[in-house]
């Protein structure tokens, strides 16, 4: 589902942002495909399984992506890096929310590693086209890695400083994406129930993925 309002082409003040509601979103017990459980918290952490959020355009391919990889036990789509808390998805698209389009990916650290999601995330869409990606143009599109504790900070950095090398050498632009730490200030909100797995539910739906076609090297260092 797309919405046909005027992109908005800037970010919205944490002043100027929709005051959104209290209550969050109800959303599925478990992921469609991998029947895990979709809120990732307490015990899940407890055991090991770490989590990422990335933005990197539209979420319903975005989350497909992830889901299929090795090691991901399970992953959500939903809002991050804005202001509005618990926000529609309609309020999103306007732009009023700050938020961007995300997925939180839940991972064994035992099957795959954050710098393997990080490759997947760079490769997967291209991050130097700053509030849009693609066709889809607005700051809800814009690209995002909302990091958790400093081993993901610098890996996070780290790469995008490797990507962005290779980027370059191979023509392309400065990478436009947003580095943020995920904290009570900026929390991963869940979308609504039928956002969840969309592709799963709708084989035949928009996706809106597509990277640059520049591999990203992992574990390689800065120059």
């Amino acid at each position: 589902m797309r919405f046909f309002a005027r992109p908005r082409a800037s970010l919205v003040d944490a002043a100027s942002a929709l005051p959104g509601r209290e209550r969050a979103m109800d959303i599925p017990a478990q992921h469609e495909v991998l029947k895990t459980p979709l809120r990732v918290g307490g015990d899940l952490i407890d055991q090991g399984i770490e989590t990422a959020i990335f933005g990197m355009g539209c979420f319903w391919g975005e989350e497909l992506l992830f889901w299929q990889a090795p090691g991901v036990y399970t992953t959500a789509v939903g809002y991050a890096g804005g202001f509005t808390p618990n926000p529609t998805y309609e309020e999103v698209c306007s732009g009023a929310t700050g938020h961007t389009e995300a997925v939180l990916v839940a991972f064994d650290p035992a099957a795959t590693s954050y710098e393997e999601l990080l490759k997947l995330f760079w490769e997967g869409h291209d991050p130097t086209q700053g509030m849009r990606q693609g066709n889809d143009v607005g700051s809800q599109y814009r690209s995002l890695i909302m990091w958790s504790g400093e081993a993901q900070r610098a890996a996070a950095e780290e790469s995008l400083d490797t990507y962005q090398q290779v980027l370059s050498a191979a023509g392309h632009g400065t990478i436009t994406t947003e580095l943020l730490e995920a904290s009570l200030e900026h929390p991963f909100y869940y979308a609504e129930d039928y956002h969840q797995q969309y592709l799963a539910k709708n084989p035949g739906g928009y996706c809106g993925s597509g990277g640059t076609g520049v591999s990203c090297p992992i574990g390689l260092t800065r120059s």
